[in-house]
């Protein structure tokens, strides 16, 4: 009867130590696969597009900041950083703040799921199916003739001249990102209410008590209360907006003084063959997102 308990006793001490020498490659097999296709796909792609950033539009010969010093003072390159600039302050409130609004709204309704589903909708349009449809709603045909676009014949209805929506800067830059609040606003909606309602209703029935009125309790409550489900939507807006392309390229492709930077990295690339110059504004587009994504990642860590 010995012999058995001396061979499990055996083989259980020869699993041990087996698994104390494979103890330590354990997570190199989960974190392994995920680190090479990381390496070969975003880590590399990264490093040859900041060496091409130095080379010429073939990529043959090295010239330097050349690329860089186009990308800062090149009239397109300007424009686009300016219309880049208009789009992040009012992209960025809008969508948040319609996105605010309509969740504290609709949490107040009995269709509510019917109401989040409606604004919520045109998120599964792709982007360039919302351009399109969007570029006909503002179709501008001269003054007298017949107008196709939607906006243009309700104001031709009432008696006013049509406008060139998409033609007419700064206006088509507003309109551009009136397509942009339509697409996003209902992201913005559905993380803050899910936020909303996971507030205490002890905390704003206790401040009603106090006497404070709705306004002070959303000042005071609401937004300290979001102020995690705020900093990651406003971060995702932000990141969104510096890489703005599908809406851009669809409905004006940057001309009419529409330009922004990821347009006009597409167009050096694919339109005008200039590998270098492209190379050196992706490099600067990465630069801007880097501290947005480094801030998320701070308010992530310190919820953890």
């Amino acid at each position: 009867m010995a012999r058995p308990n001396l061979g499990r006793a055996f083989f259980r001490e020869r699993g041990m130590v087996m698994r104390r020498k494979t103890g330590g490659l354990t997570p190199l097999l989960y974190v392994g696969p995920a680190v090479f296709f990381l390496t070969i796909f975003q880590v590399y792609p990264a490093l040859q597009t900041i060496y091409l950033s130095f080379l010429d539009r073939r990529s043959e010969a090295f010239v330097g900041l050349a690329n860089y010093k186009f990308v800062f003072t090149s009239a397109p390159m300007l424009t686009a950083f300016k219309n880049n600039l208009i789009w992040l302050i009012f992209f960025t409130a809008g969508t948040v703040g319609l996105g605010l609004l309509f969740a504290i709204l609709v949490d107040k309704v009995r269709y509510e799921s019917f109401a989040k589903s409606i604004i919520f909708m045109p998120m599964a349009i792709s982007f360039v199916g919302a351009g399109v449809v969007w570029k006909f709603m503002y179709t501008y045909k001269p003054p007298g003739s017949e107008q196709i676009g939607l906006l243009n014949q309700i104001l031709v209805i009432f008696g006013f001249e049509p406008k060139g929506w998409l033609l007419e800067s700064p206006l088509n830059n507003f309109a551009l990102i009136v397509v942009g609040l339509w697409i996003w606003t209902g992201y913005c909606m559905v993380i803050l209410s899910a936020a909303y309602k996971g507030i205490p209703k002890e905390l704003t029935e206790a401040a009603q008590v106090d006497g404070a009125n709705s306004l002070q309790v959303f000042r005071h409550i609401t937004i300290p209360e979001l102020k995690p489900a705020l900093t990651m939507v406003i971060t995702t807006m932000l990141v969104n907006v510096l890489k703005i392309f599908d809406i851009i390229y669809v409905m004006t492709n940057g001309n009419y003084g529409t330009e922004v930077i990821a347009n006009r990295m597409f167009k050096e690339m694919f339109q005008f063959s200039n590998t270098g110059r492209a190379s050196a504004i992706a490099v600067i587009l990465f630069l801007m997102i880097v501290p947005i994504m480094y801030a998320n990642i701070r308010q992530k860590l310190r919820e953890g």
